[in-house]
């Protein structure tokens, strides 16, 4: 097991949360209760930034992980805060494509 990193950077209105490891039932609160903390920060009247999920060091993800996704990006639309995943590798863009969530999350 790869235990869940989360490591995170300002630039110039973009808040990047590299993920790497592994998301799954056991992690996915940890990422949830780090990303709905930046976007309350972006809904107290940091309302141009943006947030970059960056998974390209993701090792595995479930369905949980997913749910958790789009959890996170629901809540930004309703808050009208830009957010995507960066550098998704081939085999978690397979997963998006075959699920249907490729053109809401990328």
């Amino acid at each position: 097991m790869d235990p869940l990193h989360l490591s995170t950077s300002r630039d110039d209105g973009t808040v990047t949360v590299a993920v790497s490891g592994e998301l799954d039932i056991a992690t996915t609160e940890l990422l949830r209760s780090h990303l709905l903390e930046l976007l309350r920060e972006a809904g107290r009247g940091r309302r141009g930034d943006a947030l970059v999920i960056e998974v390209g060091r993701l090792s595995f993800i479930d369905a949980a992980g997913l749910g958790l996704l789009v959890s996170v990006h629901r809540q930004a639309a309703r808050q009208r805060t830009p957010v995507r995943l960066a550098n998704v590798p081939p085999r978690m863009e397979r997963l998006l494509r075959i699920t249907g969530l490729d053109g809401h999350l990328t």
